[in-house]
């Protein structure tokens, strides 16, 4: 029995896939659920699993393009044995002669491979000649050939699916906004002391580390609900103001930047923030966030600090009017009354719409946000 291999679906709108690597050769005898392939999408990758213990049959290539549903192989079940190894080449020997004996191989043609003085001299006079090319090779011969200058010196690459999808979205934002960038500052001391005092038991309740994302998120989810447009996005003439806090959390992968969403945030504890992001953490690990996991959102954030970031100006996640960029925390002096005292420090950027969001809305949203997460216990007011 010949059980078919699909190619299966990516999301509504994803209608085609490129083969982007076999994870088990042709011929090959597989398990139910192993891994065969694996398929780039424009948004996230997806491997396809063997349907049925049995012998291999694909009849794609790495980098064919392929649609949804479309049959891509075969695992035929009544072969469950050893899958049978690729003989060798045979060699061809050369006949002997009629004295029993193979003939000597021919000369080659050509300058004797002994060069007298006289020989490096005259080749020296010389002009360099530029060897012909073969019919096959310039069958061959890429497009584009490295120029002299790249020659041992660049390395190309094709772009991915995913990669593409990211630059065209990131230059729309650029040219089909008016995107501005607010920045602040806040004193992070009073969330390094609830975590250092309320770790332990913060653990054992819930499983995972008290972070500093759901303070973050926590914070923001108060401050759009003070400043609704920044939760919104234009739709042709129109500005639409979503009514849930639906947040995306950038995450950085080996394939390019991710950002799945964790619903409902306004509903969530602490607790079930960070079992969220450890969630997304482990998928994005392992290479399994999903269409659904990125579908949506009204407001992201970005955490550049993780990487040592001091200050960036993030570029906005269309169509969402507005984006948080956390940064590394460094200890400054700051004053405080009339002292001078070292206080952890984290340098927050907002950027933000200008059609749909004014200066002094994105100032006063930063500046809730600061407010909140330097007091955290007004995010019980607020909440």
């Amino acid at each position: 029995m010949k059980l078919e291999i699909k190619v299966p679906p990516a999301g509504e709108s994803v209608s085609e896939a490129v083969v982007s690597q076999i994870l088990k050769e042709n011929g090959s005898i597989v398990k139910t659920d192993e891994e065969i392939l694996e398929l780039e999408t424009d948004k996230v990758n997806q491997v396809v699993y063997s349907p049925g213990d049995g012998q291999l049959n694909l009849t794609v290539n790495v980098g064919d393009t392929v649609t949804i549903d479309q049959l891509i192989g075969t695992v035929d079940t009544d072969a469950k044995g050893e899958s049978a190894p690729t003989p060798a080449p045979i060699k061809e020997e050369t006949p002997p002669t009629a004295e029993g004996k193979a003939p000597p191989p021919p000369e080659e043609e050509g300058p004797s491979a002994r060069k007298t003085q006289a020989d490096y001299i005259s080749e020296m006079d010389k002009p360099a000649s530029t060897p012909t090319p073969s019919p096959a090779e310039e069958k061959d011969a890429p497009v584009l050939p490295k120029t002299k200058a790249e020659e041992g010196t660049v390395t190309r690459r094709r772009m991915t699916g995913l990669r593409k999808t990211i630059a065209e979205r990131l230059v729309a934002a650029k040219n089909q906004t008016a995107m501005l960038t607010t920045f602040n500052e806040v004193d992070m001391s009073n969330i390094l002391s609830i975590r250092a005092r309320e770790q332990e038991e913060f653990v054992k309740r819930n499983g995972v580390k008290l972070g500093f994302m759901s303070f973050f998120i926590k914070a923001a989810v108060a401050a759009l609900k003070e400043f609704p447009d920044i939760n919104s996005y234009i739709d042709g003439d129109e500005i639409v103001t979503f009514q849930n806090y639906d947040v995306c959390i950038a995450v950085s992968t080996e394939k390019g930047l991710m950002v799945p969403v964790l619903r409902d945030c306004d509903g969530r504890s602490f607790g079930e923030i960070e079992k969220g992001i450890g969630e997304f953490a482990k998928k994005a690990r392992e290479g399994r966030i999903s269409i659904d996991d990125m579908r949506g959102g009204s407001f992201t954030i970005t955490n550049g600090g993780v990487f040592g970031s001091m200050l960036s100006t993030p570029i906005l996640n269309p169509p969402q009017s507005a984006i948080l960029g956390m940064h590394t925390i460094v200890k400054r002096p700051v004053v405080i009354g009339d002292e001078i005292k070292i206080r952890p420090i984290m340098y927050l950027a907002l950027s933000y719409d200008h059609r749909i969001v004014d200066g002094r809305e994105a100032i006063q949203f930063l500046v809730h946000m600061k407010n909140n997460l330097e007091e955290p216990t007004r995010m019980l007011i607020d909440l």
